[in-house]
């Protein structure tokens, strides 16, 4: 037995919405994003990337507390802002403003980085981290 798609799923599914589709446009200056969700999408998932790869840096530099908190803070803001503003041109407003875009996917990414960076500081300084308790 064949189950079909509804014609509502198959129309999206022919305009581009496949994962290839959408990693084109997303390293494309300027591209046109017919579904919302595709670039939020986007947007959600470089978050990641960023907390990570900001995390493995804040780790192997040995940036601790509050600095290291906001430093991460801010640039993953800033690095969002200037994708969205600066290389794709889009109208914020269609998206409910800049505000809904900068929150977009940023707990879930300020979760990796916490992960990342206590993973890398404390594999790479423990012996640093003991000394200084005895």
């Amino acid at each position: 037995m064949v189950i079909k798609s509804p014609p509502s799923e198959r129309k999206a599914k022919a305009e581009g919405s496949d994962l290839k589709s959408i990693c084109n446009r997303a390293i494309k200056p300027n591209s046109e994003w017919i579904e919302k969700d595709d670039f939020l999408d986007v947007i959600y998932w470089a978050r990641q990337i960023i907390g990570i790869l900001v995390g493995i840096v804040m780790g192997i530099v040995p940036l601790k507390g509050f600095i290291a908190l906001a430093l991460f803070a801010i640039m993953n803001c800033a690095i969002i802002y200037f994708y969205c503003t600066s290389f794709q041109s889009i109208d914020e407003e269609s998206y409910g403003g800049m505000w809904e875009i900068i929150k977009e996917g940023f707990m879930t990414s300020f979760a990796c980085f916490l992960v990342t960076w206590i993973i890398f500081y404390t594999g790479i300084h423990f012996g640093n981290v003991t000394e200084k308790i005895n």
